[in-house]
């Protein structure tokens, strides 16, 4: 282990089942995947029977960080959690969840780069981790209570630095839309129930150590400082949202929202958060005023500061005071999130005051904490926007019973009453009656059991996708890109590769001339909104997109951040270093990799998702059973044709080149859209080849 930084060398297993603890070697065991997503999908392959299901105590559930976390390298404060997962349909297949806060590092500073989850455990219990102590412990006082009460609990023994991912009565519930969550708002989606089903409330880890950098401290500085100068805002945006004397470019889209006569409103006294010249990095955390991106011009007042994850400068969560909650709703009036965790506003169709006013801030804030402490997910916001289509469009009605439809409060609902939120967050959390249940089975399990008509899934506003998941970055940000990003996955892809780069705010003309380094093609990359036929950019920059998406959640780095191939400085003509992961990684471990051979890495953790997603499947013809997009995809909207300005409507012969064009790249066979035999060995996968051969899955 001496030979490298980075990791810890230690990988916990721990059985809930038969209550052992053990050791094992991260470096012999697993060094070729990372850690994060690549060891997770590295024991699912291993251990976990073909067609286990997400609830079967032979599930095993992987939480797992990467040689940078810990490191202090920027934006390194993910927690990949790996698992069967169980919202995908309606076949049960791989997927992660990712949660960013603080846990990840402490679980480092503990000494540990991953932890292995198997069996059941008898009664209730949560884990304890103390640098190299751990313990099962107890845990029937804590379950029955949510998230907030069980951290603190949890805190108040072991200290108060501990850092807790816990579910709340959702996971316990078995509740499939459920959640881990750390810091009280940084949640992994979708994972919650395979801990309940475990018995498992958390995992608890406080640690006293470092994590060692294996090369020179002084590049190891000079490399952390060059990315910092080249860091954009949230989502990687690098122009600012409004006009500004040192900017030659501005985008009203993007999250640097950072001006003059903007501020952190609540702070006492408040702050300004000012012009932010990208030289100026003691600022950097000004850039992103992400309250009013998300929640309206009127959030400015209740704004304390902006807050974020380990190691990360850029501080994308919104910390707000917002007195009258605790008023009227009895919750606390400080709240912090960010994104679609705001996103509870959206099961109304209106609010009294308007879309932004300030009926719509409280509904936020008591969704925020009526949905963090049970543990639901949102679905990044699928819940919501099917709710509101199921009420208006009768099927709530019909399909909840008569007595149970009278015992809700609709009159609140239809008025725009953030009280009404109380209701249906409890009945999903406790699987009440048929609504409860129904709405905490996910997308795909909803529309079966309540057999939704043919046009929800040609509707593009409620945006579901093929496994149950909406879409997450598709046709709307990179065309084809993003459509064939998003068939690659069970579950949303999780990928903002692609979409940091395409919504960046600079000129189309800027961003080509990057792509073409990039990619090959200039026309790798369109405007938003104005896509052009299929072309070898196009499919190179998917494959490329998905590849960093695996690293990123591998080493592990924040997807939301990464990769850097665009910055804000015009010296560089706003091109950013597409080899700054391959850098941070050889000087953090010691392991020299240049840019193509760390993406070869990625490719390898890519192409085992692919096997387990053929062998749960069954089936070898991913092409046609897996790699599909819903009709929304190509027949929205119904006057317009494909490649004309203003939409982002498909072409289906399009699409399917766009297939064979991405299989080409990828190595994989174009009738099936599976991987050869010949890409799995070059990609050192030969047993994988080998196994997936045996049982008829190979093309």
């Amino acid at each position: 282990m001496a030979a490298y930084g980075g990791w810890t060398g230690k990988t916990l297993r721990v059985n809930l089942s038969t209550g052992k603890i053990a050791v094992e070697d991260t470096i012999a065991k697993y060094k070729d995947y990372l850690g994060g997503t690549g060891v997770g999908y590295k024991v699912l392959w291993d251990e976990v029977p073909a067609g286990t299901k997400a609830f079967d105590e032979a599930n095993k559930i992987i939480f797992g960080v990467g040689p940078l976390t810990g490191t202090g390298a920027p934006c390194g404060g993910r927690t990949s959690i790996t698992t069967i997962f169980p919202t995908v349909w309606p076949v049960e297949l791989v997927g992660t969840g990712h949660m960013g806060g603080h846990w990840g590092a402490e679980l480092k500073y503990a000494g540990w780069d991953n932890v292995i989850i198997e069996g059941k455990a008898s009664k209730p219990v949560y884990i304890a981790i103390m640098d190299d102590k751990v313990e099962i412990r107890d845990a029937s006082h804590l379950w029955g209570n949510g998230i907030y009460r069980a951290t603190d609990a949890i805190c108040q023994e072991m200290g108060p630095e501990t850092q807790v991912a816990a579910i709340g009565q959702a996971g316990e519930n078995l509740v499939r839309l459920s959640t881990v969550m750390n810091s009280y708002s940084h949640s992994a989606g979708g994972v919650g129930g395979v801990l309940g089903s475990k018995n498992l409330k958390a995992i608890a880890v406080k640690g006293t150590g470092s994590v060692r950098i294996a090369g020179d401290r002084k590049a190891w500085k000079e490399l952390n400082q060059f990315i910092l100068s080249i860091l954009g805002a949230n989502n990687q945006h690098v122009v600012p949202s409004t006009p500004q004397p040192w900017a030659e470019y501005w985008d009203p889209g993007v999250r640097w929202t950072a001006r003059k006569g903007l501020y952190w409103g609540a702070a006492n006294p408040p702050v300004e958060t000012g012009e932010c010249r990208p030289e100026d990095l003691n600022r950097i955390g000004y850039r992103t005023m992400k309250a009013t991106f998300d929640l309206g011009p009127l959030a400015e007042r209740y704004t304390v500061r902006m807050g974020g994850c380990a190691s990360c400068p850029i501080r994308c969560y919104v910390h707000i005071d917002v007195p009258s909650v605790e008023d009227k709703y009895g919750v606390s009036r400080y709240a912090a999130n960010t994104c679609v965790g705001w996103g509870a506003r959206s099961f109304f169709k209106s609010f009294p005051d308007g879309s932004r006013g300030m009926t719509s801030i409280e509904a936020a804030v008591l969704g925020k904490h009526l949905a963090d402490d049970y543990g639901v997910w949102c679905n990044y916001g699928l819940l919501q926007r099917e709710f509101q289509w199921a009420y208006y469009n009768g099927l709530i009605k019909a399909n909840v019973p008569e007595k149970e439809y009278n015992s809700i409060p609709w009159d609140k609902y239809e008025k725009g009453d953030p009280e009404f939120l109380n209701e249906i967050y409890r009945r999903i959390a406790f699987k009440v009656g048929e609504l409860g249940v129904a709405f905490g089975e996910g997308s795909g399990r909803l529309a079966e059991r309540w057999k939704f008509p043919p046009e929800y899934f040609k509707n593009p506003t409620l945006a579901y996708w093929k496994l149950g998941h909406p879409k997450h970055h598709s046709p709307e940000d990179a065309g084809q890109t993003g459509v064939l990003i998003n068939m690659m996955y069970n579950r949303d892809s999780q990928c903002h590769s692609h979409s940091n780069f395409t919504r960046n705010g600079l000129p189309l003309e800027v961003k080509q001339k990057i792509a073409a380094k990039l990619w090959g093609e200039p026309g790798a990359v369109d405007n938003v909104n104005d896509c052009k036929p299929m072309n070898m950019g196009k499919a190179r920059m998917a494959a490329w997109a998905v590849f960093r998406k695996e690293l990123h959640d591998s080493l592990t780095l924040c997807n939301w951040m990464w990769p850097l191939v665009a910055s804000p400085l015009k010296s560089r003509g706003y091109e950013g270093d597409n080899t700054l992961e391959a850098q941070l990684y050889s000087l953090a471990t010691g392991d020299q990799k240049d840019v193509n051979e760390l993406d070869l890495v990625g490719e390898r953790i890519f192409n085992l998702h692919r096997a387990l997603t053929i062998r749960d499947m069954g089936t070898v013809d991913m092409r046609n059973r897996h790699d599909t997009a819903p009709d929304w995809v190509f027949d929205y909207p119904a006057d317009k044709q494909p490649f004309t300005p203003g939409h982002y409507k498909m072409d289906r012969a399009d699409i399917e080149l766009g297939k064979d064009m991405l299989y080409e790249v990828l190595g994989w066979d174009k009738k099936t859209g599976a991987p050869t035999r010949a890409t799995y060995e070059r990609l050192g996968l030969k047993d994988v080849a080998d196994k997936l051969a045996a049982t008829g899955l190979l093309p």
